[in-house]
């Protein structure tokens, strides 16, 4: 190569099968999914960024308090981000189901978040997967819940880190684009938290709806191991 010429660029490397993805790339798999689907996205964002607003300024039972009602709404955006995901229609009946468990599943998590977040996003690592059982495979609600299980149990190291990964990614730009946006423009910190919420909200539920795919993968995966 002539001195001063440019370096040859090589191609990136194929991205792992789900089975043996990294959580690196279940995040990276997640911004090219909301990439591609940026506008139906975002009322994922825009449903959080409504609830989020009356958490501010607010104690801890309050926090968890609006987190509890809140819980069917959140357990609609994740059937949602997975229907997103599939890109297919769904059941009525399955939306219901997903609901129904996605309700039931948060519930805990809405009690430990404002004390322990760490507890909450280990308990939904395990069985949150429920979510996208229901609208995948289209179960019963006591199927889709032993389903999640399954599901969360099949590498619980991979799911509890990939949704920690994406809460602690989640929390820290968060903070940086409201800090940002309060300090570029006149807004208020009310409506720079809003904005902030409404553009990345959308990740935490896509990834989520990806991480069914990882697992689904490596439970299949383990079960042909098995079998051999």
């Amino acid at each position: 190569m002539a001195r001063g010429g440019k370096r040859a660029q090589r191609p990136l490397p194929p991205p792992l099968p789900a089975a043996q993805r990294t959580v690196g790339q279940l995040v990276a798999e997640s911004l090219r999914l909301y990439g591609r689907h940026f506008v139906r996205a975002l009322p994922l964002g825009l449903g959080v960024a409504a609830i989020n607003q009356l958490t501010v300024d607010v104690d801890r039972f309050a926090v968890g308090a609006v987190l509890l009602v809140a819980a069917p709404a959140f357990s609609a955006a994740y059937a949602y981000a997975c229907q997103l995901e599939a890109e297919t229609a769904v059941a009525p009946r399955s939306w219901l189901v997903a609901i129904a468990a996605g309700t039931l599943v948060f519930v805990p998590a809405a009690l430990l978040f404002p004390w322990f977040a760490l507890a909450a996003v280990l308990w939904l690592g395990l069985v949150g997967l429920a979510v996208p059982a229901a609208m995948r495979e289209g179960p019963s609600l006591t199927a889709s819940l032993r389903r999640g299980l399954e599901l969360g149990r099949a590498d619980y190291v991979h799911a509890a880190g990939s949704l920690a990964t994406l809460v602690i990614l989640f929390f820290l730009t968060r903070i940086g684009l409201a800090l940002l946006l309060e300090s570029q423009a006149d807004n208020t910190v009310r409506t720079a938290i809003f904005l902030s919420d409404a553009v990345l909200a959308p990740l935490l539920f896509l990834g989520g709806a990806i991480l069914y795919e990882d697992q689904t993968a490596r439970l299949d995966s383990r079960r042909d191991r098995r079998k051999e």
